[in-house]
């Protein structure tokens, strides 16, 4: 059975991405109201008080089964046992929404640690602060489609697929923030989970094991490029800091 000739499970594919990601697209905003308490049913400091090392251990629990689910997916042998599960076009989809799944569970399960470790008062610093969470936000978004923001999320795949369009060989490329810095995207984040006028325990707790998840993550990452784009991107790695700019091994070459 055909739709306007173009294979009924094309249009499957191309629905069921359009899903995944306007579950992402709700679980990202959400995040960003769950880390900064804006407008959310339940922030970062909302909940139930539990006992410290109970709500230590659940929320360190928690941090840790989303890192493993979302460096364990991106990987190629991951990838390769999923497509003989899922139809290529959709993996990446697929990733996204367990990913986004994953995350809504930390939000649902996180358990408030409230012990004040800063609370900013001056309007100065306070302003600061919360124009410093919104710059980091920015920096992630725009690092998506500097990129390929469709792509990333599991909209282009389905749609190449259901237009014929055959798959395209990874070019290496350095838009923008690229030229500064390998992972711009993991920069943003870290900005916007620090920078907060108010920091708690689980704020705390939080952003630490984001950060050793971000940096963990991206060391996994970088194999794959190295073994996508081999000796050009060991050079981009010497010339350019991973998440921090200021942490490349060795000036540019000129030219």
């Amino acid at each position: 059975m055909n739709v306007n000739n173009k294979p009924i499970a094309g249009v499957i594919g191309l629905v069921y991405s359009a899903c995944c990601y306007g579950v992402f697209l709700f679980t990202c905003l959400y995040l960003i109201g769950f880390v900064g308490s804006l407008a959310v049913p339940k922030n970062i400091n909302d909940g139930v008080y539990m006992a410290w090392p109970a709500a230590l251990s659940i929320n360190s629990a928690l941090i840790l089964l989303f890192g493993i689910q979302h460096s364990v997916m991106a990987r190629k042998r991951f990838k390769r046992w999923l497509t003989a599960i899922v139809p290529a076009p959709i993996e990446r989809s697929t990733y996204v929404l367990l990913s986004s799944l994953m995350l809504a569970m930390v939000f649902w399960l996180w358990q408030p640690m409230r012990f004040n470790l800063w609370q900013v008062e001056a309007p100065w610093a306070q302003a600061l602060l919360v124009g410093l969470f919104w710059l980091g936000w920015g920096i992630a978004l725009v690092s998506t489609f500097l990129i390929n923001h469709f792509e990333l999320f599991g909209l282009k795949q389905p749609l190449d697929h259901w237009r014929a369009v055959p798959p395209q060989t990874p070019t290496f490329s350095t838009p923008l923030f690229y030229k500064r810095v390998r992972h711009p995207l993991y920069l943003g984040f870290l900005i916007a989970f620090w920078a907060t006028p108010h920091m708690t325990a689980g704020h705390l707790l939080f952003a630490l094991g984001m950060t050793v998840y971000l940096f963990i993550g991206a060391r996994f990452e970088e194999r794959d490029l190295v073994a996508t784009f081999g000796e050009r991107y060991r050079r981009y790695q010497k010339e350019v800091g991973m998440i921090l700019p200021w942490t490349a091994t060795r000036k540019k070459d000129p030219g």
